[in-house]
């Protein structure tokens, strides 16, 4: 759930970057860090394995203290990789200090493997008269580091070049403290040199192309994570698309809270207008302070032109997702949920303000401070495109604006103007929805259902559900008016005829938690799949 709105009045500022505006310090990043750790550990332990059971088939040649050390150590590097790709399968939360402290066991432990690996091969090899090739599996663990660890190019630099180093010195351990290794150096000084120079060259070139490998990566990272940024937010994940514009659970960089945002490409609006437009509804809606209107508490533009704005993030259901997942709801619960709607349409109308599209997915039935069944108005003035044009949920930018499904007959004509008088017959037309599953007219396309709407009388509700009350059918038809004249003549006028309903006050706060307890969930988290699906519509 966000935290409450920022005030319009509060000056824009340069975002400072502090933890986790930036891409290494970012809980995303993390996660990444993470994963690829998991999968480092993983395929160092397959490979840890592969040569343990290769080396079970020749156990006699664990002769010398030097061959048992390494076959106790190689055990304890399957058992060290096992356990820390198990701890990073867990779910739990790990910061960022506890993962890196796993990256140092993975490549540190095995870099001291590798240099007790080779020491011990090379006391076998001196004997038999020849330096053995140090380079594969120093070449191996840096690009492995390279290609898994997300790093800054110095940090990686500088974990790649101790790797890069280690046989160096290794060989030159050997080559002083060894008489054997000695003996052989002393008599082909060329054959050491050149295996020495060849040993450098090698291991000097692993490091450049892992190091440039870790750069590239990392600047790929970056680009990818400038690419989901939106002035102060992070966008975290698409959750829907319409005609003109995407929806994206994001994040507030500083404060850390999540939203939604919707954004509007200039290539989907198509005219410099239409942005303009929207940025004054958006301005104006802004404005709405009510507790049943949905929140927007931010806009913009991006400096490639895209128009964004910032809703709050809701919890809960629309009322077109309530009734298609449990059916059309009682009459209380109805008169509930609407007269909240009224209260929001009062503010707006009062500002001058009409909605144009209210349908059951303009609703939400929320969770909103320790509060069930908050109704939200959502998309206060937002003209809706219609995506397709055999569809009668939609509108189209530049055609019709409004839902054909819910639209009064003046919207759907054009022959009057629209005012408060227009939301007050879509806010029937969504109580008619709400009282019997299905809206007062339908059809195959969307003109037959504008039409409809203009010529045809609606059935009554109780027709098709004879439970309706009679004095709640009689608010609903009033409202479903052809003539505006002949409907409640502003919201708080529907607001009071639902009052005087039988069943008002039925459905109670306690009422509506008793129902979220037993077909929902009232922890936020069981409402986000479909909150995120409300947000996109």
């Amino acid at each position: 759930m966000l935290p409450e709105s920022v005030p319009a009045t509060v000056p824009r500022r340069p975002v400072v970057l502090v933890e986790g505006s930036t891409p290494h310090l970012t809980e995303e990043t993390r996660d990444l860090l993470r994963s690829r750790l998991r999968a480092a550990a993983l395929i160092l332990l397959t490979g840890f394995l592969a040569f343990f059971v290769k080396d079970l088939f020749f156990l006699e040649k664990y002769t010398t203290t030097a061959d048992q050390v390494q076959f106790w150590a190689h055990v304890l590097m399957i058992l060290l990789m096992g356990a820390i790709a198990a701890t990073l399968c867990r779910r739990c939360a790990m910061s960022l200090g506890k993962l890196r402290v796993a990256e140092s066991l993975i490549f540190g432990g095995s870099a001291l493997f590798f240099l007790l690996a080779q020491y011990t091969v090379c006391n076998h090899c001196v004997e038999m008269g020849h330096i053995p090739r140090m380079t594969p599996p120093w070449l191996l663990l840096m690009f492995t580091y390279a290609l898994f660890v997300p790093n800054t190019w110095q940090r990686a630099t500088v974990a790649i070049a101790g790797m890069a180093a280690a046989p160096v010195l290794l060989a030159w351990y050997l080559s002083w403290a060894d008489p054997q290794f000695r003996a052989i150096v002393a008599s082909k000084p060329d054959i050491y040199g050149h295996y020495v120079l060849e040993l450098a060259m090698t291991t000097s070139l692993g490091l450049l192309a892992a190091t440039f490998g870790a750069y590239t990566f990392g600047s790929l990272r970056y680009e990818v994570f400038q690419a989901k940024q939106l002035g102060q937010y992070h966008l975290k994940e698409l959750i829907g698309s319409g005609g003109m514009g995407d929806v994206y659970l994001a994040e507030h960089q500083l404060m850390k809270r999540p939203c939604a945002i919707k954004v509007i490409r200039p290539e989907k609006a198509g005219d410099a207008r239409v942005l303009a437009r929207f940025e004054r509804e958006v301005r104006a809606t802004a404005r709405l302070s009510h507790w049943n209107t949905v929140e927007i508490f931010d806009y913009g533009r991006s400096a490639d032109g895209t128009f964004y704005y910032v809703m709050e993030y809701l919890p809960g259901l629309t009322l077109a997702q309530l009734v298609g997942r449990h059916g059309p709801l009682p009459a209380a619960r109805v008169v509930h949920l609407m007269m909240q709607a009224c209260d929001a349409l009062s503010e707006a109308h009062h500002q001058g303000l009409i909605h144009r599209d209210i349908k059951p997915a303009n609703i939400f039935a929320a969770y909103r401070g320790g509060v069930y069944d908050v109704a939200k108005l959502l998309d206060f003035g937002l003209a809706k495109p219609l995506a397709d044009a055999g569809s009668v949920t939609l509108t189209q930018e530049g055609a019709i604006t409004g839902s054909p499904l819910f639209m009064p007959p003046e919207q759907a004509t054009g022959e009057v103007e629209i005012d408060a008088r227009s939301d007050i017959y879509a806010l029937g037309a969504v109580m008619y929805f709400l009282l019997t599953g299905q809206p007062p007219f339908t059809g195959d396309r969307p003109l037959k259902v504008m039409i409809a709407h203009a010529h045809d009388e609606v059935v009554p509700p109780r027709q098709i559900r004879p439970d309706i009350p009679d004095d709640l059918e009689q608010v609903v038809l009033r409202c479903l008016a052809k003539q505006p004249a002949a409907r409640y003549q502003d919201a708080g006028s529907l607001r009071q005829a639902l009052a005087d309903c039988g069943a008002a006050g039925a459905w109670t706060r306690e009422s509506a938690a008793r129902w979220w307890r037993e077909f929902g969930c009232p922890k936020k988290r069981a409402f986000d799949d479909a909150a995120l699906e409300a947000a996109a519509v």
